[in-house]
């Protein structure tokens, strides 16, 4: 198949808009499944987890492919719950496209804007499903106006609904000014094109003529057709709008029911018609290193072969590796090297996943998403390339968690395991870490929620076999600096044989919230050799895992090496490390220390006779409320809230409603805690 007939793209979306019953209604389309699959039955294909089924969420990303129209389509389901949105970040990472699903009464939700500024964040272009529209409340209008308003998306209407809620029955297609009608009780294989009825005809009319004024823009032939008042053909006004799509111009809005079957094939010729192959995106970055011209690699199979490795999973049969190829290609048995941690690495087989199905292939090529067995030292983020000509690819950026546990084993066989099972699921999940604490030596598990840390905890047990006792969750404070200081360190120290000698000159000062830690080296004149640079910062960077005013790791700060000294004999990268480590401690309580905490954004949906409990219960709670809104019957409440102060409010939230009401949160930014409570988290 030709690199233009590839489509590799993702569905996201917020939690149950319905992105896995939209993946379902794809692959029995498609013929690829001969049934359909139910989320609430736990018998989807692409939720095939123990936890998913059970939960009745995804949580796992998971790779399937369709083929339509004579192009293979490659399709991400990716969860919708926040805690597990680094499944969405790595796979916007290495996807061309995406489809965006809105449900057709909630319209925009805090995850929709989460996910859409990573597809923004990565240029990936896209096109909106609005789903749901057979529910009591939709409103299809008023969800493509949210997504204007509040994305600030340029959004083309595609298609128009026939019919509200119960009585949604079909669509308009714009481009072709045909109806498609679904039967009610049919499992939408078969629809009926027909003339659009006289009492929409006016409607219809008006937003064709919206849309080609947006969309002819983009295409020659178009733009002439129009400007002599004559009608652009078909295929120009598609042409026209993939142009748009693929230059983020454009946003194509559809819409449908994917659990009453109606729409999604439209949206399978919309991803085939406007969404982009791999040679339609940008050549890829590579890193270069200093002082070399940027490098860049081709969706091209006659380049040298490179691949990001962007997810790893551990299952019955072994380490499965998931690559996206950028360029060239390589058969099974084939080695390459990975550039960042320079091993070389064997692939022994390649799959073509069908969810948690394989279909093994005998090469990989550019453009291609597939797993791989044999991989042994790569981790996600890696670049696998051809050893002759090697080259790393822009890596992978994880969140900070916002929330820790305390794990301890059962017993003392279970301490190993323990150690080494959570490696392998940091492995699998980079948002995950682990510390020891220093004084009780209780090893600490951190992600980025109260469910998150559930499931991986509950894989710890049904994966891997490990019992341990575990703490009650608890915030992932931060440190940070608010003050700039100057340090001067020497290590000196001298035994019977080699000593150990490192001085350094080094500025610290504070940076914006979310900045993380940065180190720059401003040594001038060879006083500290090049070969010991990395091992300061290394230094820096280990220490400030624990801060100085309660252990908690610190950030927002920048570490300038100025200059320093080193000794012929004495000296040594582990010199080196040591002087960082320690200057990084004698700064720090310089410095103005103060205690961060994570800040979460949290959207209440609650009946009117609720909503001044909620809004007071919230202000209880040191939150900020920043907007309310009414949304059919419920009232929205968008509020800034310290995760401290969010354990156990789902109970509360059910007693002020009488269990009407619901929320979810997102991780939004860290905050300086107030000092009337820094003295109850510093001992």
């Amino acid at each position: 198949m030709n690199i233009k007939q590839l489509r590799n793209i993702g569905i996201i979306a917020h939690v149950d808009a319905g992105k896995t019953t939209l993946t379902e209604r794809i692959l029995f389309y498609a013929g690829e499944s001969h049934a359909i699959g139910d989320t609430h039955m736990g018998n989807t294909k692409t939720d095939f987890e123990p936890e998913e089924k059970q939960k009745g969420i995804t949580i796992s990303s998971a790779a399937v492919s369709v083929h339509w129209r004579d192009h293979r389509i490659t399709i991400i389901d990716t969860p919708g719950h926040i805690d597990f949105n680094i499944e969405v970040n790595r796979s916007l990472r290495v996807l061309d496209g995406a489809v965006v699903v809105f449900d057709g009464v909630a319209g925009v939700e805090p995850q929709s804007e989460t996910n859409w500024n990573l597809a923004d964040e990565y240029g990936v272009p896209r096109l909106c499903f609005v789903n749901k529209l057979d529910r009591t409340g939709a409103d299809f209008f008023h969800v493509v106006d949210a997504i204007k308003s509040q994305l600030g998306a340029n959004t083309v209407i595609m298609q128009l609904p026939i019919g509200k809620e119960e009585a949604y029955i079909g669509l308009v297609d714009l481009i072709t000014m045909k109806t498609l009608y679904w039967d009610r009780d049919s499992s939408g294989s078969e629809f009926r094109t027909t003339d659009i009825p006289e009492e929409m005809l006016e409607q219809a009319n008006k937003y064709r003529d919206k849309l080609l004024d947006q969309v002819v823009e983009f295409e020659q032939t178009a733009m002439e057709a129009y400007l002599q008042g004559s009608e652009a053909a078909e295929k120009d006004i598609r042409l026209a709008i993939r142009n748009g799509t693929l230059s983020g111009s454009l946003i194509p809005v559809l819409c449908g029911a994917a659990y009453k079957n109606r729409g999604v094939q439209p949206l399978l010729d919309a991803i085939v018609d406007y969404l982009p192959s791999p040679i339609d995106v940008d050549a890829i970055k590579c890193i270069a290193e200093e002082g070399e011209k940027s490098r860049f690699r081709h969706n091209d199979e006659n380049e040298p072969f490179s691949a990001l490795a962007f997810k790893i999973i551990n299952d019955k049969f072994g380490v499965l590796t998931f690559l996206r190829a950028y360029s060239g290609n390589l058969v099974a048995g084939s080695s390459v090297v990975n550039t960042v941690s320079g091993k070389k690495e064997r692939i022994s087989r390649i799959y073509e996943m069908q969810a948690n199905k394989r279909k093994e292939r005998q090469s990989i090529r550019a453009g291609d998403i597939v797993a791989v067995v044999g991989l042994k030292q790569t981790v996600t983020g890696d670049t696998l390339s051809d050893p002759k000509d090697p080259v790393v690819l822009e890596r992978l950026i994880f969140p900070e968690p916002v929330i820790d546990v305390a794990l301890e084993p059962k017993t003392r066989n279970d301490q190993d395991k323990l150690v080494q099972s959570l490696h392998q699921l940091i492995k699998e999940d980079p948002s995950l870490r682990i510390k020891v604490d220093s004084e009780t030596g209780q090893t600490i598990l951190s992600g980025m929620g109260e469910l998150h840390l559930e499931i991986k905890i509950g894989r710890l047990v049904s994966h891997y076999g490990v019992s341990a006792s575990v703490g009650a969750p608890r915030v992932a404070y931060r440190e940070t600096i608010t003050a700039s200081c100057d340090i001067n360190h020497r290590i000196k120290k001298q035994g019977g044989g080699p000593g150990t000698f490192a001085a350094v000159e080094m500025h610290f000062h504070a940076l914006e919230r979310g900045s993380g830690i940065e180190f720059e080296n401003k040594v001038t004149g060879g006083v500290i050799p090049r070969e010991y640079i990395p091992s300061v910062e290394k230094g820096i960077r280990n220490a400030a895992n624990s801060g100085v005013l309660a252990g908690y790791a610190s950030v927002d700060f920048k570490a300038i090496l100025l200059g320093g000294d080193f000794h012929e004999v004495d000296s040594s990268t582990y010199a080196f490390e040591l002087v960082g480590q320690e200057a990084y401690r004698k700064a720090m309580p310089l410095a103005k220390p103060v205690l961060l905490e994570p800040v979460m954004q949290v959207e209440v949906k609650t009946p009117g006779e609720s909503l001044g409990d909620c809004i007071g219960d919230l202000s209880r709670r040191r939150g900020k409320i920043i907007s309310q809104e009414m949304l059919g019957e419920k009232n929205v409440i968008q509020a800034y809230v310290p995760l401290a102060e969010m354990f156990g409010y789902i109970g509360d939230l059910r007693s002020l409603s009488s269990g009407r009401a619901s929320f979810t949160m997102e991780y939004k930014h860290y905050d300086r805690v107030p000092e009337n409570l820094v003295k109850h988290l510093v001992l």
